[in-house]
């Protein structure tokens, strides 16, 4: 129970000027009544010359509460402890009225530190949290402040500032890199969501960051639009199969009669402050995974044997990524990303691995609002979104072979709004992409969401569309 100010409300009540106890075994709680506040603590009855006790605190599972029991014959409250179990609440409450029975009396509600530090840290773990997180915010907060002025997000710049200067992504001030031609563009219709924040802020701390989620996702495109706003160049290397170590790390070879080093992808990021996407990091061979185990480290260098062992230096700017199908909470899908492999923990370790599911069918319809703005309504947003989700359930429970990615709607949207026609856009933008059977659970799917005109009753015709136009 609490006092009307928020503080615990004190165990005794007055009475007619008397001072009573209170006894939790006389007592029934209410449903508000916690039993952190009215029950934990140590019992005792007096027994021939010696005193038996019972001692309840909470044990370290949820829900769940510590019961020890002693026989002491010394003046302390508590001694040797031959009894320890946990129990729930129900049998917590069982053993209560059976002390209340034998003539158990709560004699104290501190339990001694040894066995309440515990409980102690439990509780204040979350507060502590708070109060760091909030400490963290504001350091960043100043720390921003003393930057010099930020560059909004469509690169607007104030000419008297230096090269050090940031844009804000989301909730995240992102320093910006140098013009360089492999700076993605910009996609204005991208849509940070809250959840990116965390993903972004590794980025800004230079954390290793790996992506996991289903084909089509967005894992590619979330780091590929932070670099376009950020303006660092982005290289990708996508771990295909036909992906070798030479490829990634570099290679000899002959060129006007003389032998020369060609830098792979990633000494080629290193050294120019490029940020490396290692696309479907699961289907990588070994000897590459080999190579980015030492630049995973902190302050990792990347050692070219091949090269007489020279050592490069990572760039300040670079940063390396990864995404994968089929590693950690996605492993279970790995029956349909055929040629994953297993990544052990060691690895994965090394990594900040996020999960990156769809978006839900609200942002996606905001997506096609504003990628395909003005001709696009909210009502054929919402839609179309409601298939994509439709489609991806059906991928879910294996029902469909193919994934339905972000990508994938807003092609067919598209051509849609060009065509007048769901089904004729349907047919380049999804059916000839997928097999007969994905291709006739989607058309069931698009048409459990849209009325669409039976074929040759003249509505559908692109005929009548053309010269409509």
């Amino acid at each position: 129970m609490r006092g009307a100010h928020g503080n615990a409300a004190p165990r005794y009540h007055t009475e007619s000027d008397t001072r009573q106890p209170f006894n939790p075994l006389t007592m029934t709680p209410s449903a508000s009544t916690s039993i952190e506040e009215t029950l934990l603590g140590v019992y005792r009855r007096d027994a021939d010359s010696r005193v038996e006790w019972w001692r309840v605190s909470v044990a370290d599972r949820p829900q769940t509460w510590r019961l020890e029991h002693g026989i002491d014959a010394s003046e302390g409250i508590t001694g040797p402890v031959d009894m320890d179990l946990v129990v729930d609440e129900e049998n917590l409450r069982a053993k209560l009225k059976k002390w209340r029975r034998e003539g158990f009396v709560l004699v104290s509600d501190e339990v001694d530190s040894t066995q309440t530090s515990g409980s102690d840290e439990r509780a204040a773990f979350m507060p502590a949290l708070r109060r760091a997180a909030a400490a963290m915010a504001a350091s960043r907060l100043e720390r921003n402040a003393r930057r010099i002025p930020a560059r909004d997000s469509h690169g607007n710049r104030d000419a008297e500032s230096e090269p050090r200067e940031s844009v804000r992504i989301g909730q995240i001030d992102v320093p910006c890199g140098l013009r360089h031609a492999l700076v993605p563009d910009i996609n204005p219709a991208y849509l940070f969501s809250d959840r990116f924040d965390d993903i972004i802020e590794d980025i800004v701390e230079n954390q290793r960051v790996m992506l996991i989620g289903h084909t089509g996702a967005g894992k590619t495109s979330l780091i590929e639009q932070v670099a376009a706003r950020s303006m660092h160049g982005v290289l990708r290397s996508n771990m295909n199969g036909q992906t070798t170590v030479g490829d990634f790390v570099g290679f000899w070879t002959v060129k006007g009669g003389e032998t020369i080093w060609v830098d792979g992808v990633l000494p080629s990021a290193m050294r120019e402050g490029l940020w490396l996407i290692v696309d479907e990091i699961d289907f990588a061979e070994p000897s590459i995974l080999a190579a980015l185990t030492a630049v995973l480290e902190p302050r990792g260098r990347l050692v070219l044997k091949e090269k007489g062992n020279e050592v490069v230096a990572p760039h300040p700017s670079f940063r390396l990524f990864a995404t994968a199908n089929a590693v950690g909470a996605m492993s279970q899908f790995r029956h349909l990303y055929q040629g994953a492999n297993l990544m052990n923990e060691a690895f994965l370790d090394r990594w900040r691995v996020y999960m990156l599911d769809y978006l839900s069918p609200a942002d996606e319809a905001d997506v096609l609002m504003k990628t395909l703005a003005p001709h696009m309504t909210r009502g054929l947003a919402d839609t179309l979104a409601a298939i994509a989700a439709d489609c991806r359930a059906a991928f879910a429970r294996e029902d469909l072979s193919s994934a339905f990615s972000t990508r994938r709607l807003l092609d067919w949207a598209g051509l849609m709004l060009r065509t007048g026609d769901p089904e004729r856009a349907a047919g380049p933008a999804i059916y000839a992409k997928v097999s007969p059977e994905d291709a006739a659970l989607i058309r069931g799917i698009v048409r459990h969401h849209i009325a669409l005109p039976d074929v040759g009753d003249g509505h559908d015709s692109q005929d009548q569309h053309d010269q409509r136009d």
